[in-house]
Parts: C-alpha cells; sequence; structure tokens
C-alpha cells in the first residue's frame, strides 16, 4: 500500500506530502499501520530518503477517547476504528483535521472545544431528580469523545468562532436537562452557540464515531422549556 503522510514539523513549519510502501493486511487499522510505520528500524520514504517518525496521537486505541482523530482518505475518523479493508486497498491518505491548529504531523490542538465550553458557562449547578425513562438518552449523548469529527465535517463550524458544534448540543441537552438552577442559562447558550448557527446539513450525524443521536437532541432542545 501505498501511504501519504501530510506533514508538518511544528505550527510555524509549512506543510508538505511524505510517501511511504508498507506491506499491510487488511485486517489491520490505520493506527496499526501508523505503528507499523513508525516501528520500523530505520523510516524511509518512497524516494529512498529518511524520514522522522510520523507524529500523531492515541491513548485507548479501543474508540473510547478520541485521541487519533484525524481525516483518512479526505474523511474525518478515529485511526483506531478504520480498518483498512473498508478503505481503498491501494492508497492512504493521513492528513490532520483542517479546523484545528497544528501542532506536529497528525497531531492537533483541540483545546478550543473546552474553552468554548467555559465561554457558553456549561455546567450543571445544582442536580435535578430526573425520569428514570430518561437514562438511556441521557447515557448515550454521555458517551461523546469531544474528539472534534463533527466539527471537521460541519460545514457551519469555523474554528472556533460563535457556533459550537454538534458536540455543543450533545452537552447542552445532557446538563439542562440534569440542572436544577440553570436550565434557563443552558437554554440561551444552546440558542446562541449552537440553534441559530445549524443549517440542519446533518453530516455530525453521519461521521459521529459513537453514533450519537444528535438530531435527537437537537430537536428535544430546540422544543425545551426551562419553566418546565
Amino acid at each position: 500500500m501505498l501511504v501519504t503522510v501530510k506533514r508538518q514539523k511544528d505550527p510555524q513549519s509549512e506543510p508538505y506530502l511524505q510517501s511511504f510502501f508498507v506491506e499491510a493486511s487488511p485486517q489491520m487499522t490505520v493506527s496499526a499501520l501508523l505503528d507499523k510505520l513508525n516501528y520500523t528500524d530505520d523510516l524511509y520514504d518512497v524516494k529512498g530518503q529518511a524520514a522522522p517518525r510520523i507524529r500523531w496521537e492515541c491513548s485507548c486505541l479501543q474508540k473510547l477517547c478520541g485521541a487519533c482523530a484525524m481525516r483518512i482518505n479526505g474523511l474525518p475518523r478515529l485511526a483506531c476504528a478504520t480498518f483498512l479493508r473498508d478503505l481503498d486497498p491501494r492508497e492512504l491518505l493521513l492528513e490532520p483535521l483542517s479546523k484545528f491548529p497544528v501542532v506536529a504531523d497528525l497531531i492537533v490542538d483541540r483545546s478550543i472545544i473546552e474553552k468554548n465550553l467555559l465561554r457558553a458557562r456549561a455546567y450543571q449547578g445544582s442536580y435535578r431528580p430526573i425520569d428514570a425513562t430518561d437514562y438511556p438518552r441521557l447515557y448515550s449523548m454521555a458517551k461523546c469523545l469531544k474528539c472534534g469529527l463533527c466539527l471537521e465535517i460541519c460545514p457551519n463550524y469555523s474554528k472556533g468562532e460563535d457556533f459550537f458544534g454538534a458536540l455543543f448540543a450533545n452537552e447542552m441537552y445532557l446538563l439542562s436537562h440534569q440542572s436544577q438552577d440553570r436550565r434557563k442559562e443552558l437554554k440561551k447558550a444552546y440558542d446562541r452557540n449552537f440553534g441559530a448557527g445549524c443549517s440542519k446539513a446533518l453530516s455530525c450525524v453521519s461521521i459521529c464515531p459513537m453514533k450519537l443521536d444528535t438530531l435527537s437532541s437537537m430537536a428535544r432542545m430546540n422544543r425545551f422549556s426551562p419553566e418546565k
């Protein structure tokens, strides 16, 4: 397989493409492929030139942390959950997410996600008892990895301005339905930083690695009344 990686030495450097040939099994994930490349004794590109190790992030390798988010053949995906058997068997293009600052190679700085939650004062406050029938839906939404894939593919999200994206909608649903004293403020934050900017492209729904029902969060928040 021909593997091409969009590389960048540091945030100030110019990006460039570098390609490698590697023998790979269709049953391997992209993360396993990157490990295979990096753990060779010496790494050489297709031109026979020595190359530095490819920098990328991972933690769990089990689709639980979201650290390995990147663009794979043009689509934002998790490297640990993307198998080569589901991709073009001849070529693979790996790029960092484009809507976050690049740190190095495939590593990006996604701290804007937490900063936007702070800007919106996204915290629960005092706990409000909820009906047990809501537990499965709330538990499902709590699985959000904050990986940024939904932001990467969203046509309305642009590098953390005033529209905070699908993960914010899910977070507001979780918090507002469990808050006793901050429901009105959380609803206003949802309307301001999500509802007013969403064009309903719904690309976030199809790309989510956890298959969160963001459409349900949106529908419930749109008709949510803090007084009830």
